[in-house]
Formats: C-alpha cells, sequence, structure tokens
C-alpha cells in the first residue's frame, strides 16, 4: 500500500509518500517540507497547497491520504488558518479518490515512541530508528509527516 502523509500547516506543511508491501518494512519514497510565501495572497497560498499536493499525488499515485487533527490550545488567527490548509488537503484527496485517515497528536506520539507526551526530539530520533530518512530531511514538519504516516500502517495492520 503507498500512502501520501501530511502534516497540515499554513506557511509549512510536511509532505510524505511511504509504502508498505505485506511483510516488508515501510519505505519512504519521498518527503519535501513545502513553503507558502507569506507574500502572497491567502487564497493564493492555499492554491498553492492544493497544486502541490495533486503534483505529488499524480506523480506518486498513493491509495490514501493520512494527516492530523488539528489541536491548537494558542493563537486563534494561526489556528483558523491552518485548518482552511487542512481543508485543502481533504478537498485535495478526496478529489483524488484517496481514502482520508486522521490521527490525534497523541495517537502519532504513541504509535511512533510508545509515549503519548513525547517531546519532538524523542519523536525525530524514533522515526530515523523505524524507517530510513533522506539524509536533508531536517525539517520538523516533514519528520511528522513521515510519523504520521507510519502511524497509519502501525494502526492498519
Amino acid at each position: 500500500m503507498r500512502i501520501i502523509s501530511i502534516d497540515p500547516g499554513y506557511e509549512r506543511l510536511g509532505i510524505a509518500v511511504l509504502e508498505k508491501e505485506r511483510g516488508q518494512k515501510e519505505t519512504l519514497l519521498f518527503s519535501e517540507c513545502f513553503k507558502t510565501s507569506a507574500k502572497l495572497p491567502h487564497n493564493g497560498r492555499l492554491a498553492l497547497i492544493g497544486d502541490r499536493i495533486k503534483e505529488i499525488i499524480k506523480k506518486y499515485k498513493p491509495e490514501a491520504l493520512a494527516t492530523e487533527k488539528l489541536f491548537f490550545s494558542g493563537n486563534q488567527k494561526t489556528a483558523m488558518l491552518v485548518a482552511e490548509a487542512r481543508g485543502v488537503i481533504l478537498y485535495t484527496g478526496s478529489s483524488s479518490d484517496l481514502k482520508i485517515f486522521e490521527y490525534t497528536p497523541n495517537e502519532v506520539k504513541i504509535a511512533i515512541t510508545g509515549y503519548g507526551r513525547s517531546e519532538k526530539r524523542q519523536m525525530i530520533d524514533m522515526v530515523k530508528k523505524l524507517i530510513v530518512v533522506n539524509s536533508k530531511t531536517n525539517s520538523d514538519d516533514e519528520f511528522d509527516a513521515i510519523a504520521i504516516g507510519l502511524t497509519h500502517f502501525a494502526i492498519q495492520r
């Protein structure tokens, strides 16, 4: 099975494509931290997010999309922007006939580290132990997207 997994964001979002064949270990086919410029109008940034996801779906042909459910305890303005970007992500996946799966941050942390209150560094260290990542992979957002994909495979066994 091949999936696209996305750590939702507005300015930056992590995108990864992972594959897992029956009885095999997960393989990372692609990952990036996709950025939108603050100089662009709001609708232009949302369009870029949708267009980039469409490009990756077209190239890698995943069967499903896994993303993180939103959890915000702080800035409402940021929460709204990320929620709108997340809407674009869900729409793009749905309109590409992908099965959609959503996981809470707590589910991702438990699946990756076994502990729901893991720190970012612990998550990154465990992702590196669970799957081979590109040496250029250094963005938290990118690691989060990979972690979401690994969570999907762990939960969907």
